[in-house]
């Protein structure tokens, strides 16, 4: 069984993916990858101020998803992801032989 992680794809050309202990930490990450790496000057100021304080607030989840209505990136945000670490797949064989495939 693997580790529980938050993990995002930011449909993007090319597209990125970023993974994080949980939604906070993946928020958190969006936030600095993403919306902190946009020129103020390419925002009107009224919104360039939003982005700012929101940042400063450390509203996360705010500023990515101003961010997302801004730019129309599409993020896709999974909460729980099954993350698989080397060490499941010493079990491996052991595992298939218990599966339907194996036991019919």
């Amino acid at each position: 069984m693997g580790t529980v992680v938050a993990c995002a794809v930011v449909r993007d050309d090319p597209p990125r993916v970023f993974v994080a202990e949980d939604l906070d930490t993946l928020n958190w990450v969006l936030a600095c990858q993403l919306v902190a790496t946009t020129p103020g000057r390419d925002l009107p100021p009224g919104e360039r101020a939003a982005l700012r304080q929101a940042l400063r607030e450390e509203r996360w989840g705010d500023a990515v998803f101003a961010f997302i209505a801004r730019t129309g990136v599409a993020v896709d945000v999974y909460e729980s992801t099954e993350l698989h670490l080397a060490t499941n797949a010493a079990v491996g064989p052991l595992e298939l032989q218990l599966t339907p495939l194996f036991t019919e």
